[in-house]
Order: C-alpha cells, then structure tokens, then sequence
C-alpha cells in the first residue's frame, strides 16, 4: 500500500488497468455547473472509471447549520462505495480534471473509513492525456459490491471542538487552503461572509502544485510546509478550507511532506459562517503568510 498520500503516475496506471482489484473512480466535478463532471465522464475517461459525484456520492444533503458539502453518515457513503463497485479487497485510484483538488476528497473519505489502499492520479486525467492513456466514452456497467468501513473520528475536527479550542490561545494550529485572496476577506465568490477563522494559517493547494497540475518533490513540500508548521513532523494540526474538500488536498500535501494525519474541519468556512456570533477576521497583517502564493 505504501505511503498514506501515495501517487500514481499515468505510464504506471496504464500498466495496471487489467488488474483485477482495480477501481477507478472519476471525480471530475465543477462549482459552477454541477452537472458538467458527469458530462465529461460520459464524454470520455479512463477506462473502467466509475463516476463520483462530489454534491451526491462525496456529500450528504446540506443543512441550516452544515457547511456546503457535509459529510455523509458512514454507513451511506458505505453503500455508495458499494454501489460504485468498491469493496474491502479493491485497490483504487482516484482523480479528477487535474489538480486532485476534489479527488483528495474521494482519497480522504476511503481512509477515513478504513480503507488505506488508495491512490491519487497525478495531474488527473489531464495527465492521463497527455501521456495518450486509452480513453472510453459512455456509462460503465459494474457489479456492485459490499464495503464494510469504520470511520475514525480522531481524523474530523468538529465546529463545537474548534469553539473550544479558540478560547485556549496556543492550542490550534489550522491551515486554510483557500486563495489569498479568500482568506484574507478581499473577495468572495461563494460563501456570504469573507474573511477567515482567527489564528487560521495561509496554504493556498496550488502551492502543492507544478503549473503543470503534477505534484511536488516531497523535498519541495517540506520546506514550503516548515515556513509554515515548523521542523517537528509530529505537531498536531488540523486542516479547512471553504467546504472541506480541498482542505483535503492539504491534507495529501502535508503528509506527503512527511508531517503527521492533519484532522479536517470538515465544515470549513461554509459551516463556521452560519452563526454570525463567531469571530472572523478580515485583515491582511492578521495571518502569517506561506511565502509567495500560487
């Protein structure tokens, strides 16, 4: 199984594609037009690949007082692992348009149900293009299977824990993966409310990036992660983000980078911002910054 943020390179995936405990699961999706992941998964993708909703497979329902992809009850996301024809003995590999912004979710969830033997596709399926994998088009009949997971609770940072935390200067340590931009309050595409969580660190994902959407030299990362977490591999910390999916590409960043299993805030921004009595903070000089952002 190897590392626990473990890569795939497309030569390797193409290798390994008549293996058969292989699942692949498509997780190409857009905030803006929800619909237009699944249309490009009919439109073309690895083959065999099983497409993953992130509103409907990765996320339960949203609620007044959920962020804006909850997670979904275990025992659901269990059945849906099942439904996609997943099961305890499948090797899997996840990827998305590129970034692995939204296949770290899909990454993330597997592990937090117990299943570690989980692969992220570096550079997705763009690379995958690039390096001529064979594609196929239209629906994919698979067999459904039967998954079996226990969550692990000390990898989810809840909304009352941060709370709590706050009021004990000195006892977090959580990094935002949001643009620059977002974090410090300049703008807000999404949400209602701009700013971040007071003491809340700076790691935008593409920081974790080539510009060509593949991932860093671990070397790389930890030394753009210890500008920000220190040299001691073993500190506690945790992770956020918007809605708590891209957090979870920080998440395969830091420990890529060699630092201990972060605990997503898996409400994030989304989540903190439905009661207004929670501080925010909308300043520049307020966070210490992650070098030069991407």
């Amino acid at each position: 199984m190897g590392s626990a943020a473990r890569l795939i390179q497309s030569n390797e995936l193409q290798q390994q594609l008549d293996t058969p405990r292989l699942r692949l699961l498509d997780c190409r999706f857009s905030l803006q037009a929800p619909e237009l992941g699944r249309s490009e998964w009919l439109a073309g993708h690895i083959p065999g690949a099983v497409y993953a909703d992130l509103d409907k497979d990765l996320a339960a329902p949203v609620t007044r007082t959920t962020g804006r992809h909850p997670l979904p009850e275990p025992d659901v996301f269990a059945a849906t692992l099942g439904r996609l024809g997943i099961d305890n003995d499948s090797s899997v590999v996840v990827y998305d348009g590129g970034s692995g912004a939204i296949a770290a979710r899909a990454w993330w969830m597997l592990r937090w149900l117990g299943h570690d033997d989980v692969a992220l596709l570096d550079g997705g399926f763009a690379a995958w293009g690039a390096a001529s994998g064979p594609i196929e088009s239209g629906e994919v009949v698979i067999k459904k299977a039967a998954f079996h997971g226990t969550p692990n609770p000390q990898r989810v940072l809840t909304t009352l824990e941060l709370t709590e935390l706050l009021k004990q200067p000195g006892t977090l340590l959580l990094v935002d993966a949001r643009d620059a931009a977002r974090f410090d309050g300049e703008l807000e595409p999404i949400d209602s409310v701009a700013g971040h969580i007071p003491g809340a660190l700076n790691f935008p994902l593409n920081r974790s990036l080539h510009d060509t959407g593949l991932w860093l030299e671990p070397s790389v990362l930890r030394q753009r992660w210890q500008e920000l977490l220190g040299p001691d591999l073993t500190v506690p910390w945790s992770v956020m983000c918007g809605s708590g999916v891209t957090a979870c590409h920080l998440a395969f960043s830091g420990l890529r980078a060699g630092y201990s299993e972060p605990r997503l805030y898996a409400g994030s921004w989304s989540e903190w911002i439905r009661d207004p009595r929670r501080p925010v903070v909308r300043a520049r000089t307020a966070h210490k910054q992650a070098g030069p952002g991407a």
